[in-house]
């Protein structure tokens, strides 16, 4: 069965190239080997070397600092075709990508100047360090303390969750440098082999088996006043800028995933046969795909309006948040229906779908889960909330 090709919006010659680009990537470099390295549980260090090269790790920075210098429309369509080919990989780049935030947007000249070209080049991944065990969705409770010694801060404390825990290069932390509350955190870049630093055991996880997410530990860790990014205490204002964007990767990862699980679906719906016909033929199933692929594009378009927003410099910060809610859930519903759609076999790890299944619910949770995105939703839309 003929899948028709996503309607995309591509402003330029030079980003339909950087998509063709990323497809070639993704169809013949990582979907081959996704579901044997997934179920081996290997991270794809290699293949983050080579989005690396290709450019295409750095796509939303400035090209002055080795960035692609793209749009965030651009940059967050590359993703999804990325995340539909494997997650681990959609998702390692959109947790890159947020890792360099706090430097390339608050940082000084001469920071940019001394680490984003080899952030953005490839030579190096980035983990993003805010959660802890104790310290979820509510972030500003964080307890991991940086403490100034001279032109020097140790950091002490554990983080929880990180994506790319124990094998990142660099680390972007927020730890408490003052008193309680959001306005007593500060942003650092922690090197990955900074005495100090360890990792614990990867999480053993129900998706996404190839990403390592691990609590990072900080043991005295020492970093120059240099490395400190931003003002002191702006930290939690970092956090929150570099969150409106991350949502908007995670929709786009999550747009990957469903369009995946559609795809599949329509392939098997072409190949078997029930009653002496395809099953391509029966009208309930037809719904369900019509269903399905309502869902994607809504969710795409959803994405693509809040990045040209943000592109725009507009604020997009709730239309961040509904197309991180609205997108994850569809992905949600729609690899659902995939494993539903192909019987058996769906349950069945020899067909991709239930595997998308589990790497769904993920997105539901990670960068905010979807009920924080509907408090930030209701909060723009009513107010905050009363304290009386």
């Amino acid at each position: 069965m003929p899948h028709p090709a996503p309607h995309r919006h591509l402003p330029t010659e030079e980003a339909r190239d950087l998509l063709a680009l990323a497809r070639d990537i993704a169809q013949r470099e990582i979907a081959p080997r996704a579901a044997a390295e997934e179920d081996a549980g290997r991270f794809p260090r290699e293949t983050f070397a080579l989005i690396g090269e290709a450019g295409l790790l750095g796509l939303p920075y400035a090209e002055e600092h080795g960035g692609g210098g793209q749009p965030y429309e651009v940059y967050l369509q590359v993703l999804e075709e990325l995340a539909a080919a494997r997650l681990t990989v959609g998702l390692g780049v959109s947790v890159h990508t947020l890792a360099c935030h706090a430097l390339a947007s608050f940082g000084s000249k001469q920071q940019r100047a001394d680490h984003l070209p080899d952030m953005l080049g490839g030579g190096l991944l980035g983990a993003y360090c805010l959660s802890e065990p104790t310290s979820g969705s509510d972030a500003a409770s964080l307890r991991t303390k940086a403490v100034r010694d001279g032109e020097h801060w140790t950091i002490d404390g554990t983080k929880a969750w990180i994506t790319h825990g124990g094998v990142a290069d660099f680390y972007t932390v927020l730890a408490r440098s003052g008193g309680e509350g959001a306005h007593g955190i500060s942003a650092y870049l922690v090197p990955g082999d900074a005495p100090g630093l360890s990792a614990g055991a990867p999480e053993k996880k129900m998706g996404m088996k190839g990403s390592p997410t691990a609590q990072v530990h900080f043991d005295g860790v020492r970093v120059p006043d240099s490395r400190r990014v931003g003002e002191e205490g702006q930290g939690f204002a970092i956090a929150l800028a570099a969150l409106d964007s991350g949502r908007l990767g995670i929709a786009a990862c999550a747009v990957g995933v469903a369009q995946a699980a559609l795809d599949a679906a329509l392939t098997y719906m072409g190949e078997r046969r029930q009653f002496d016909r395809p099953i391509a033929d029966f009208q309930g199933l037809r719904f369900m795909i019509a269903d399905m692929a309502t869902k994607i594009e809504a969710g795409r378009a959803l994405y693509l309006s809040a990045a040209r927003m943000r592109d725009a410099g507009e604020p997009f910060s709730p239309q961040a948040a509904m197309a991180k809610l609205f997108c994850t859930d569809a992905a949600m519903q729609v690899t659902t229906d995939a494993v539903q759609l192909l019987g058996g076999y769906g349950y069945t790890a020899d067909f991709p779908v239930e595997r998308y299944m589990r790497e769904a619910k993920v997105l539901q949770i990670v960068e905010g889960t979807n009920q924080i995105q509907r408090m930030v939703v209701a909060r723009h839309l009513a107010g905050p909330e009363s304290r009386a």
